[in-house]
């Protein structure tokens, strides 16, 4: 079984516009995760999507966090 851990540690900037620059990061991070997840699932053959218990059209769902 394979595992992938991503951790992102920020260090805490002073002032708003360090609390932009995090942010911007922290979104555009979420946003390649995302990304990432949804072409790996993509990947996947129909059977395989199965044996983890999703379906083609569970993808965006689970890319979602919904």
């Amino acid at each position: 079984m394979t595992a992938i851990y991503n951790s992102r540690a920020f260090a805490t900037a002073p002032g708003v516009f360090g609390q932009i620059y995090a942010n911007t990061i922290g979104a555009m991070a979420a946003w390649n995760d995302a990304r990432a997840t949804r072409n790996a699932l993509s990947q996947l053959s129909d059977r395989e999507l199965d044996d983890i218990g999703l379906c083609r059209g569970d993808i965006e769902q689970v890319v979602r966090g919904l």
